[in-house]
């Protein structure tokens, strides 16, 4: 069955994405209006009552912003680790069909293993998930997602998962001389961006992704990118240097205007 990816939203203004396996959709994060999470899965051909299941990372409006106009649907349910609904739900009209989880513990969704990660990120208790679908015959092959969008740093448990991963979706927030330069922010919100719990700059995504051996990537998504503090072209240029781009695996950046995924 082939697995259909696309990512519906990719900014601080909201990050969200849809993995339709021929089995079962999911969306992971819902960082946009309920509103705009419907119009967007119509786009699709779906509806949210055709949604099995929303996985959320952490609590930040950006990722959870739909679950209010979502938790309606008490027949959808939403995973999430205790922390993070425990930030969302007073924000709530209603309590939406919360499924939790605990953070490092893998569980079975469906077809789906999912093993959700601790990520460096200042949020409650941040993940990142790594998902395995498929039998492993000849019409279900075995394939698998990370999905890494906030962190400040990459630990060894995070680099495993990236590792292995066929479609890895990682950030490359920002510029950092965009950053440095940026009048909007202040001095603050820019020491929060950069540090150890912010986001990943350009160079230190790169970095990372060049520095790892015996990968398993097939489509590399860099997302996250700052409206203010980065480029498309910038990061394009960059990651065309990417060592296997263009043989070994695609890799694509999700414009933050229209979330559209520009070849490198």
């Amino acid at each position: 069955m082939e697995t259909k990816f696309k990512i519906l939203g990719s900014s601080s203004s909201g990050n969200t994405a849809l993995l339709q396996t021929g089995k079962s959709n999911i969306l992971i994060d819902a960082g946009l209006s309920g509103k705009k999470l419907k119009f967007l899965l119509s786009e699709e051909g779906l509806s949210v009552e055709e949604l099995d299941a929303i996985f959320l990372t952490h609590e930040h409006n950006d990722h959870s912003a739909g679950i209010r106009g979502l938790s309606r649907y008490l027949n959808l349910p939403i995973f999430a680790n205790r922390d993070t609904i425990d930030a969302i739900q007073p924000k709530l009209p209603r309590r939406p069909n919360w499924k939790r989880f605990e953070t490092g513990v893998p569980f079975q969704f469906q077809e789906f293993k999912v093993h959700p990660f601790s990520v460096p990120h200042d949020a409650y208790d941040p993940v990142g998930f790594y998902f395995e679908w498929g039998t492993g015959d000849l019409f279900d092959p075995p394939s698998s997602l990370a999905w890494v969008t906030d962190l400040g740093f990459v630990p060894t448990l995070v680099q495993e998962r990236i590792r292995k991963a066929n479609i890895l979706v990682i950030e490359a927030n920002h510029c950092t001389d965009m950053l440095e330069k940026d009048e909007k922010r202040p001095w603050s919100l820019k020491q929060r961006i950069r540090g150890r719990h912010g986001h990943l700059s350009n160079q230190t995504t790169y970095e990372l992704l060049e520095s790892m051996e015996n990968t398993c990537w097939r489509k590399v998504f860099l997302m996250h990118l700052s409206k203010d503090c980065n480029d498309v072209n910038l990061v394009r240029e960059r990651f065309s240097q990417l060592p296997g781009q263009g043989k070994r695996f695609s890799t694509y950046v999700i414009d933050p205007a229209t979330a559209n995924p520009i070849c490198v």
